[in-house]
């Protein structure tokens, strides 16, 4: 973050964006002639790649429906459809949405994703989609799917090595994941930072291991000052794990069981036990999760940013500070920062725990998260929903407003009605 800089990134996002074209059109000969912003992104901040990525997406989007009109045989017109529909039932959201996108054309992907869910009112300005893929996340991420490994619980998603039936279905995540990413909405995945560095195609070390166990022996190996490894650790270049009760095991070079590991040779037993598990035993599995993702996510300029900076675009921060979400909070329909309702309503955001907080976030944005930036940065209104009444107060997610009826100085009523809100309602049957 200290290379960041605030005059670049303040540049319009507009102006960045052509640079950004500029650049990914030239050839090698310009490049070495022309300066272009967007080939030092350290310079620009994450919200800054944010906002530059979204208006390349829309770009591609306008260029998608612009470029494919549909024709109509019974009046010999063409339209243009701007949306990739999905229509599905909340009761079976993930097998309609893996069935649906199984039978879509690769084109119709790269448009802007709309979701219905049938039988409720609801038209998606974002907010159903926002909660489409809160939804989502739940089923597609568990880790009783059989497409993630158990070993590292709830914590970690990462791709369940043993499941060679399912490449279709790793195929269909990257696809989603690559959606939620087009479509500028967060997902509820754990995915560890190696995922986000082997999107980016950078390489991987003994650092981006998540199992901290395997970590710390072979950190031990390496770390060992005595000239007899071979006798201590009594290695040799093969992997030892077990599979439904079947012990299996792997060379990590040709005639690796008989070769030992020795204090000359640990380094490239090292770098070839992390590079077996993090690329080689799950090399069937992402290949089908990249090619998914790049169906969507080919053209985009994901390199601008990195890993850790590309897991925020995904997944955004679960640090939520409430306090620059209302400095940052504007009001409508009569409501100001003084009002009575409005300052009983911060209370009781402010003394709620944490559960009752990110329930509040989800209710009124669709997400648990903060988007790249934190909940400073994000747009959030709240409005006068008429006079006091019994009424419960509602959200148009899609806009992250809130509206509350006047409670007037009753914080007893509005604490209870609020409350009451975040638990009970689901589904965009009012919008």
């Amino acid at each position: 973050s200290d290379f960041y800089s605030k005059t670049v990134s303040s540049i319009a996002v507009e102006n960045l964006y052509e640079d950004l074209d500029r650049l990914k059109r030239a050839s090698k000969h310009e490049k070495s002639l022309h300066f272009f912003l967007c080939s030092s992104p350290f310079l620009l901040t994450p919200e800054c790649k944010r906002n530059l990525l979204e208006i390349e997406n829309n770009v591609e989007m306008y260029k998608v429906i612009t470029g494919n009109p549909e024709f109509n045989i019974e009046d010999g017109t063409y339209s243009i459809n701007p949306f990739f529909t999905l229509e599905i039932e909340r009761e079976h959201l993930l097998d309609q949405t893996l069935e649906k996108i199984k039978n879509t054309d690769v084109i119709e992907l790269r448009k802007k994703l709309r979701v219905i869910f049938k039988g409720e009112e609801g038209i998606d300005a974002g907010g159903v989609t926002k909660e489409f893929f809160q939804l989502l996340s739940e089923d597609l991420f568990d880790i009783n799917s059989g497409l993630w490994s158990k070993k590292f619980g709830d914590d970690i998603n990462w791709f369940n090595s043993d499941c060679t039936w399912d490449e279709k279905g790793f195929e269909l995540v990257g696809v989603l994941v690559g959606l939620a990413l087009y479509n500028a909405v967060l997902l509820d995945v754990h995915f560890p930072v190696a995922v986000y560095r082997k999107i980016l195609g950078l390489t991987l070390g003994l650092e981006d291991l998540f199992d901290e166990e395997l970590k710390k022996g072979l950190q031990q190996l390496l770390d060992y000052e005595g000239n007899d490894a071979e006798y201590v650790f009594c290695l040799s270049f093969e992997v030892t794990w077990t599979n439904l009760g079947q012990e299996q095991k792997i060379e990590l070079k040709p005639g690796g069981s008989d070769i030992p590991v020795t204090s000359d040779n640990r380094e490239e037993y090292v770098m070839l036990y992390v590079k077996w598990v993090l690329v080689d035993s799950i090399q069937p599995q992402w290949d089908a999760f990249e090619k998914g993702f790049d169906l969507v996510m080919k053209s985009s300029s994901l390199d601008l940013f990195r890993p850790e900076e590309l897991e925020l675009l995904v997944v955004g921060t679960p640090d939520l500070d409430f306090g620059a979400l209302e400095a940052n909070t504007e009001y409508e329909g009569g409501y100001d920062k003084d009002s009575t309702v409005i300052r009983n309503f911060w209370k009781f955001i402010r003394e709620a725990d944490t559960t009752t907080q990110v329930n509040f976030l989800k209710f009124s944005t669709a997400s648990t998260k903060a988007p790249i930036g934190g909940l400073g940065k994000m747009s959030f209104k709240i409005q006068r929903a008429g006079p006091d009444s019994h009424q419960l107060p509602t959200s148009h997610t899609c806009f992250n407003t809130l509206l509350i009826p006047d409670y007037g100085d009753n914080y007893d009523k509005l604490s209870e009605r609020l409350g009451r809100a975040i638990v009970e309602c689901e589904g965009f049957g009012l919008q």
